[in-house]
């Protein structure tokens, strides 16, 4: 698919900043000033933004150097009682904000594991209709512990997303190297990282990134590591450099203590 070219570049790899939390939880102080942030990271060098309608709507001169992937579900906040994940928008919608790929989510093995799984084949039917690429977020467990986010189920997880019909598969990096491999090995279409909950130590996240891509990821969909960072053009261009540059994830965490 031709969108497929404003996410990945020529070789195969992705940085996507995921800023997309705003429509369930809590970003603020952080992304008061949204479309500087947007900025930035464009100035780091990101491929692609992942991200809500709201913003896509609000900054759209601020989105433009990057491919825009835009969240499809959701329904529930930090502050309800009970969780949802509805499909929130049409694919039409999407087209007519310009998206070049949409994304839900998988929660296996909990309550909304047959609703989520049931948005991944029914926008894999639309979007096949539109030319549009669709990401799936495949998270054993969803945002919960159990069942564990262990190598076995990341790899289920993902070939469950392939065969749903995804074009890209977003997850955590689970396992040794050796087991993060069989996971991208065992799903026919591109695998990327994400950078969960906000870390001090970015070195540990880093390293993740690191044994990730020697598996064969192609790239990260990383989001509150960056755009919590006191640098975030910084930050996005340490990651462009380790998955675009082969750089190591200690000089790439050097860079970016040396030059925030």
């Amino acid at each position: 698919m031709r969108r497929l070219s404003r996410i990945f570049r020529n070789d195969g790899r992705t940085v996507i900043a995921a800023m997309d939390h705003g429509m369930g939880l809590g970003v603020l102080p952080e992304l008061v000033h949204t479309g500087r942030i947007i900025s930035l990271i464009a100035a780091g060098g990101a491929d692609a933004v992942l991200t809500t309608f709201g913003i896509a709507k609000r900054y759209q001169e601020e989105l433009k150097p990057m491919g825009l992937i835009l969240r499809m579900d959701g329904g529930s906040s930090m502050l309800g009682s009970r969780s949802r994940s509805d499909l929130l928008y049409d694919l039409e919608d999407a087209v007519r904000m310009g998206a070049d790929g949409v994304v839900c989510m998988g929660f296996l093995g909990t309550e909304l594991e047959p609703v989520t799984l049931g948005n991944i084949a029914f926008l894999a039917g639309r979007c096949r209709e539109w030319g549009m690429p669709l990401m799936a977020e495949m998270l054993p467990g969803g945002f919960t512990q159990e069942p564990a986010k262990s190598a076995e189920n990341v790899q289920l997880a993902c070939r469950i997303g392939a065969e749903l019909g995804a074009d890209i598969i977003k997850t955590v990096y689970a396992g040794s190297t050796q087991e993060f491999s069989a996971a991208v090995s065992g799903c026919y279409v591109p695998v990327v990282v994400l950078g969960g909950s906000h870390t001090p130590d970015i070195s540990s996240l880093f390293q993740d990134v690191e044994h990730s891509l020697h598996a064969g990821g192609a790239g990260v969909a990383i989001g509150r590591n960056i755009w919590r960072h006191e640098s975030p053009d910084i930050c996005t261009a340490a990651l462009v450099d380790m998955v675009h540059n082969g750089t190591s994830a200690k000089d790439a965490a050097y860079r970016l203590e040396k030059e925030s």
